[in-house]
């Protein structure tokens, strides 16, 4: 398994791109029912401030460093290089790769149409990728009948791995609640699913290692983003301030 390192008080998997990409695919093989968290920095304050959320963190058996200050920090701590991981890069080069190793794969979340759309895509750039399902649930809580019927109906299916998309900290949630219930590994990816989808665009390498994809995103969305962005981020800041002062 990964190393994890401390980033404020929740443990970052650390290693190489291709190393994530190997782990996970093991993981889904091994049928072990793990689930897998993408860690920016709006889920690492949530985790900071809310235990019972820390607590889903710390039982992941992946987190990426999916923000580059994520990265960024798990270098400045402990004095190794980290490259970012983020959930939209890790889905594209898993389902790449889950196609030359004949892994089977599902979707759960985000809407019909959104789930069209990665369909086509597969279908055209991964003809031989083994869709085992794709279900988009109702934008509330589920009954507890219809939560036994998608458990089964995954289950059923028998994919590698789940990619989950029902935005954050509900995915994380959801999977952790569901480990040991489905036997597959999950990945709580959730913007992945519209990037992926052609639905939403990324800004191009050189504006993501210069850490403005957030800035992106908040001109994109500003009613919906603006206190996780300008808020939690300078919160993130002055956390790894007060942490990086205490160590001297």
């Amino acid at each position: 398994m990964l190393p994890k390192r401390l980033v404020l008080n929740s443990g970052i998997s650390t290693g190489t791109f291709p190393e994530f990409v190997d782990t996970i695919l093991q993981l889904g093989a091994a049928r072990t029912s793990a689930y897998v968290c993408c860690a920016n920095v709006h889920m690492l304050v949530e985790a900071h401030r809310d235990a019972e959320f820390r607590q889903v963190l710390a039982d992941a058996d992946v987190v990426t460093p999916d923000g580059s200050p994520v990265a960024g920090a798990v270098g400045w701590f402990h004095g190794k290089r980290q490259e970012r991981v983020a959930g939209m890069d890790l889905t594209p080069a898993l389902l790449a790769e889950a196609e030359r190793r004949g892994q089977s794969v599902y979707f759960y979340g985000t809407t019909d149409a959104v789930l069209s759309k990665i369909r086509e895509r597969i279908e055209r750039e991964l003809p031989n990728l083994r869709i085992a399902g794709m279900v988009s649930p109702p934008f509330r809580k589920l009954t507890p009948e219809e939560e036994e019927t998608h458990v089964a109906a995954i289950n059923d299916a028998d994919p590698d791995l789940l990619f989950v998309a029902l935005g954050c900290p509900r995915q994380e949630k959801w999977m952790a609640a569901h480990r040991g219930r489905i036997k597959a590994c999950m990945l709580g990816v959730g913007q992945a699913f519209l990037t992926y989808a052609g639905l939403e665009q990324r800004l191009p390498a050189w504006a993501r290692r210069l850490w403005l994809e957030w800035a992106y995103r908040l001109w994109l969305e500003p009613r919906r983003l603006w206190r996780r962005y300008l808020v939690t981020n300078s919160h993130f800041i002055y956390l790894i301030a007060r942490k990086a002062l205490a160590r001297g």
